[in-house]
């Protein structure tokens, strides 16, 4: 028995309607290849191209209909091509001449074989047509990488800071998982960092040297989801003047990161459900399917294991994507980083905009500490910032240098107010924001350090 070590690695696939061709044909190709299938008759191709992606395409010039012009040849050739513009395909035919020849590497074969062929000859023939598929692939996929650099996210990542015990958990956490290839789910309210843990997981992957692309499920339109994610070819819509590869084909065999997952519409996360079990994408306007290698990482704020049980979040989905889960605390939850968040913002700016203010004052010290934080640690990185652009002199920071929502400054009393609850806090200071920008949610959500969707959510739970 033939050791299946010894084959060469890949498929091919013969297309001819004389079964003692196809015979004869994948008895001695088997002893060579690892993968060979047959085929008798031609209108099978196109579902057997879009479920199967061929190293080599053995296709017969004349079938039953027409037995020697090669017109169904040259034909089946030209949709071999439409679906798979990257196919091998060698022409056979007991008609050959030299003019069929040319018409034919003309219309897009790679060679040209007579019946009856000779074995060795076929053999080298395949063995160089396989060599040049294997330069197609690596070609198409240095174009995707490389329209890919537009939308993947290989910025510097910033410090994740924290000595609090939930952060050291997260920390440790991380540590564990980023080498594995593990499916992550990271849940935390906005602005907890959710992103940065993501970006951190990637660096110290195995895949740190490919892509990290980021997509904003809350931001896509349910019309644009699938050319946004699969990708799309050209004259698939009215706009789409060129081929483009989607985010999961620019994060191949890197990282690609679904922020905003508890977002999708149940239509939506049927289909990316079906990408992550298949492995596989089909651009928009194509019946091709391409292999996909990622690393996924999801994030939300949204309570997906309660919308599971009330049937807006797909069970199946949400196994898929939480192998492991990391749960980031809330600003609220690791006090103790306040201080140390905010001092590393203060030398962050101080640099930025040429500042050189000392520190931070002890009474500023502990509005900090009285604030909730309810935008958590992006909120307390733009308030930090806006502090030191508004600083009157190089001296400490003080309370009336920062602007939260609306108020000219922090009340440290008025924060420590006992009779007002975390959500009564919450629900007035988006009050002030709404207020403050005369209804503009864009505007009030970026003072709030939130997205439109998040402060969408609250509007509707405060009755707003």
């Amino acid at each position: 028995m033939q050791d299946k070590s010894d084959l060469h690695p890949g498929a091919i696939l013969v297309v001819d309607d004389n079964s003692g061709v196809l015979t004869a044909a994948k008895l001695f190709l088997k002893r060579h290849f690892s993968q060979v299938e047959t085929e008798r008759n031609p209108e099978n191709l196109p579902t057997l191209l879009t479920n199967m992606r061929y190293d080599v395409i053995l296709l017969d010039m004349n079938f039953t209909k027409d037995r020697s012009s090669g017109k169904e040849g040259f034909f089946w050739l030209e949709r071999i091509l439409q679906i798979d513009p990257s196919a091998v395909v060698i022409l056979i035919t007991a008609y050959g001449d030299v003019e069929m020849a040319v018409q034919a590497i003309k219309g897009g074969a790679t060679d040209f074989v007579l019946k009856p062929w000779e074995n060795e000859k076929l053999l080298a023939t395949l063995l160089s047509a396989m060599k040049l598929r294997a330069s197609k692939v690596e070609n198409d996929e240095l174009k995707a990488k490389q329209k890919g650099l537009a939308i993947a996210h290989n910025d510097s990542i910033p410090e994740i800071l924290g000595n609090s015990t939930a952060m050291r958990k997260v920390f440790e956490t991380i540590n564990r998982v980023a080498q594995t290839e593990a499916n992550i789910l990271i849940l935390g309210e906005n602005g907890t960092g959710k992103e940065l843990v993501a970006q951190a997981i990637h660096q110290q992957s195995l895949r740190s040297n490919e892509h990290f692309v980021k997509v904003d499920l809350g931001a896509i339109t349910e019309t644009l989801f699938e050319s946004e994610l699969f990708g799309h070819i050209k004259g698939a819509f009215t706009d789409a003047r060129d081929d483009r590869p989607g985010r999961f084909e620019a994060a191949n065999r890197g990282t690609i990161f679904l922020d905003e997952i508890g977002n999708l519409t149940a239509g939506l996360q049927a289909k990316l459900l079906s990408a992550l079990q298949n492995r596989v994408v089909t651009r928009v306007g194509s019946n091709q399917a391409r292999p996909i290698d990622v690393r996924v990482i999801s994030a939300t704020n949204m309570p997906l294991y309660e919308m599971v049980k009330d049937r807006s979040f797909r069970q199946d989905l949400l196994y898929r994507i939480n192998t492991i889960e990391i749960h980031l605390p809330s600003l609220r939850e690791r006090a103790e980083d306040i201080l140390l968040l905010s001092e590393h913002f203060l030398q962050v700016y101080n640099r930025k905009y040429n500042r050189n203010i000392s520190g931070i004052s002890s009474s500023l010290k502990k509005a900090l500490l009285a604030y909730p934080w309810p935008g958590n640690v992006r909120e307390l990185q733009h308030a930090m910032e806006r502090a030191v652009i508004m600083a009157r002199d190089s001296g400490s920071l003080q309370p009336d240098d920062f602007m939260l929502g609306s108020n000219p400054s922090i009340d440290v009393d008025a924060l420590s107010a006992a009779s007002m609850n975390l959500e009564d806090m919450e629900r007035e200071t988006i009050l002030k924001a709404i207020k403050k920008h005369q209804g503009n949610i864009s505007e009030a959500s970026k003072e709030l350090g939130l997205t439109r969707a998040s402060l969408y959510r609250r509007l509707e739970k405060y009755g707003i």
